[in-house]
């Protein structure tokens, strides 16, 4: 393909940056900083998936990647991968995009690269979505996460304010249930955004929901306000009083934010400070955490491996930690 015509066929695929500001969803504006930060995240994010679709390969489209600031790069991988993801999908398109990056430049992203497979998932017909069995058997309910955020913060008011679930969703095939779980996850990370970082704001809309869904909801809020930030000490404080119960998922959350910073190599201030508090470790003992509880042979029984994973993982920092009092 030559260069006009990637080119071309990245403005044709890319959706506008004015899509992700916060006037246009109508989310929350909690102060200028904050606003910024999010629609920052969201013009990187869009950033990522034009690189992957107009690059000639994964290794250009990761030279072009990391010059984005340090703060910022994951969501380009994210949207790099939402970008791969639909490419896969295009009617009479080749696959085989999402494999070669991640066989290659996309490995020390690969949290960021599932969650936006998942972007791309809602962007194309079901009968071109990738087969469950072609990613990690652990993590590819990761790509279900990235499905939940695009749809919360797409379709807020279907998802978010109508509380909208699937009753049975059809990925990975022969689901026992576990899937809507995966995706509330990623409804949780969307509530970050549509909240706007006001951790008061997010808590609230997190108890609008059933009580048998804020366990998954609080993971993901706990995984955005530490990998995306934007929340200050107290507010952190604050939000780790509010979840009560839910500490658990809520810190399995943070400390998943930083296993992608550390393996990523993309740590900045703001992930110290909430790992700080919400787990009251530092980056590196939280990483380690989350890698020390990885199984080594994920086999799902009545529970996946990647619930009984994150169960692990709250229990072991809540008990290191001593945030669970």
């Amino acid at each position: 393909m030559g260069s006009g015509l990637r080119a071309l066929r990245r403005r044709i695929l890319t959706p506008d940056v004015s899509e992700t500001s916060l006037d246009k969803r109508g989310f929350h504006k909690k102060s200028p900083a904050a606003q910024e930060l999010l629609e920052t995240v969201g013009k990187y994010f869009l950033t990522g998936y034009a690189n992957a679709v107009e690059a000639r390969s994964t290794t250009e489209a990761a030279q072009w990647l990391d010059t984005i600031p340090t703060r910022f790069r994951g969501f380009a991988y994210e949207g790099a991968g939402m970008g791969y993801g639909v490419l896969d999908g295009l009617p009479f398109g080749k696959r085989g995009h999402i494999s070669d990056f991640l066989a290659g430049p996309g490995d020390p992203h690969i949290y960021m690269v599932y969650v936006g497979v998942g972007w791309g998932m809602a962007r194309i017909p079901r009968f071109r979505w990738p087969k469950a069995e072609s990613f990690d058997p652990l993590l590819r309910w990761l790509v279900l996460d990235g499905y939940g955020f695009h749809q919360a913060y797409f379709h807020t008011e279907k998802y978010i304010e109508q509380q909208y679930q699937e009753p049975r969703f059809p990925w990975p095939a022969g689901d026992t249930g576990y899937a809507n779980r995966a995706i509330d996850q990623g409804i949780g990370r969307a509530l970050w955004f549509i909240g706007g970082t006001d951790a008061e704001l997010v808590t609230k809309l997190v108890h609008d929901f059933p009580e048998s869904r804020r366990r998954d909801l609080y993971a993901g809020v706990g995984l955005a306000a530490t990998y995306a930030g934007g929340g200050e000490a107290d507010e952190l404080r604050f939000l780790l009083e509010k979840a009560g119960e839910y500490r658990g998922p809520l810190v399995q959350g943070s400390a998943f934010a930083a296993e992608a910073r550390v393996r990523a190599g993309l740590v900045v201030p703001h992930n110290h400070l909430a790992v700080e508090i919400l787990c009251g470790l530092t980056v590196e003992e939280a990483a380690r955490i989350s890698l020390d509880a990885r199984p080594e042979r994920p086999v799902d029984g009545e529970l996946p491996a990647f619930e009984l994973w994150r169960q692990r993982i709250a229990t072991d920092v809540l008990t290191l930690g001593g945030v669970g009092k």
